[in-house]
């Protein structure tokens, strides 16, 4: 089962840490290889529950990026700066 699936109870309490969200990439990675399995034998039908926990997964992953404080875009550069590194020149 799905470590997504928590009791009402204890929603909202959990602390999220690196160990909880590596989880969740590995058991989407194992998800990802038993849907590709199954795709390729043929039974899309069975998928369908392991795309269901997947997509629960990649939605709480993404909720927690959203939410987190870190979660910074980088700077991005002026034009000039662009121009002069696609032209392979360093200045004018």
């Amino acid at each position: 089962m799905s470590i997504v699936f928590v009791p009402k109870k204890l929603r909202g309490k959990a602390k999220v840490n690196q160990e909880t969200i590596q989880r969740l990439l590995d058991e989407n990675d194992q998800l990802i290889r038993c849907i590709t399995e199954y795709m390729q034998k043929g039974r899309a039908v069975e998928c369908v529950q392991y795309q269901q926990i997947l997509h629960r997964n990649i939605v709480y992953l993404a909720t927690i990026a959203d939410a987190s404080p870190d979660n910074t875009p980088p700077p991005t550069n002026s034009s000039n700066e662009t121009s002069t590194t696609v032209n392979g020149r360093g200045g004018s």
